[in-house]
């Protein structure tokens, strides 16, 4: 059972979204570093056996690694889990549980070696590497917490009115995923969220970074000394010259063309069900979200297959 499902979901790259050779590399990446906390787990406790005795596992790490994947592209139920690879329940649980946290120390790629996991790691190689980069805020629907949870409004979002988790975004001028973590409840305005970031002591560094954000950062391109570029405010609250309307509807149309990409990077990242809808504990979200911002890095990065004739 588990190897038809394993050839299945490698031959198919539409269920996780990666080819083959990227789950290769993945295999090889993370393979070694789930072996290691496979022994250190076993051997930091009282034993009357030697550590590797006894049975052995049901599942593979290959195959932990598939359900752990299918499960964040498709939000597919562990109970269906458990039934495709032919395991217990609590066998899957435990395989994502384990596979999810080394998913998310990966980073998001970048080139050939350079992975980038934390927000200081991003404003470093965009100053080094002379580029601008776009900012913005994605929500999460996550479930309401119960009725005796201390802060229970702070999840409802202003925006959407719904119970969410506002997660930091940042891409390159192309809509290349660079980060996204820094998460806070749904009512957490997006200023306050890069604030508490540390994004403006990190623009300290680098004095030519640029970064182009939406209307709901303006206030920290003075904060910043105009490293954080928002859209132009409106001078004239009524009775505006039609001169002056003009203008500023073209300087509000150019910058949002400009920062359109970082659109198309959260709608990758999207693309992972696992996102679109939470239904497990939020907590998990920590991991979560850079796990996923890493695999659709690495998806960007594949060569996309051209029309036939």
């Amino acid at each position: 059972m588990a190897s038809v499902a394993r050839s299945v979901i490698v031959s198919g790259s539409r269920i996780t979204g990666l080819t083959r050779d990227v789950i290769a590399e993945l295999v090889a990446e993370i393979g070694p570093l789930w072996a290691d906390q496979h022994y250190r787990r076993l051997a930091g406790r009282p034993r009357r056996r030697a550590v590797g005795a006894g049975a052995r596992h049901k599942l593979v790490f290959v195959d932990r690694l598939l359900a752990t994947l299918v499960h964040l592209r498709h939000g597919v139920t562990h109970d269906v889990l458990a039934c495709w690879f032919g395991v217990d329940r609590s066998t899957i649980t435990r395989a994502i549980g384990e596979v999810r946290p080394l998913l998310a120390e990966r980073g998001c790629a970048v080139g050939p070696g350079v992975r980038l996991r934390t927000l200081a790691d991003v404003v470093d190689y965009l100053g080094a590497s002379g580029q601008s980069a776009i900012i913005d805020a994605t929500e999460i629907r996550v479930r309401r917490p119960a009725q005796a949870t201390e802060g229970r409004d702070r999840y409802v979002s202003g925006k959407s009115k719904q119970n969410a988790v506002k997660a930091l975004v940042v891409t390159d001028v192309q809509g290349r995923l660079l980060f996204s973590g820094a998460l806070k409840p749904g009512s957490c305005p997006d200023i306050t969220q890069a604030r508490d970031a540390g994004l403006v002591e990190l623009l300290d560094r680098h004095r030519d970074l640029r970064i182009l954000a939406d209307a709901g950062y303006q206030g920290l391109g003075a904060q910043t000394g105009g490293r954080v570029v928002t859209p132009p405010h409106r001078k004239f609250k009524k009775n505006a010259p039609t001169w002056w309307e003009e203008r500023f509807t073209q300087q509000r149309k150019a910058h949002s063309s400009r920062r359109i990409r970082v659109e198309h990077g959260i709608a990758h990242l999207k693309n992972w069900r696992a996102l679109t809808r939470h239904l497990g504990r939020r907590e998990l979200l920590d991991e979560l979200v850079p796990a996923i911002a890493g695999l659709a890095s690495t998806h960007r990065q594949q060569p996309q297959p051209t029309a036939a004739g």
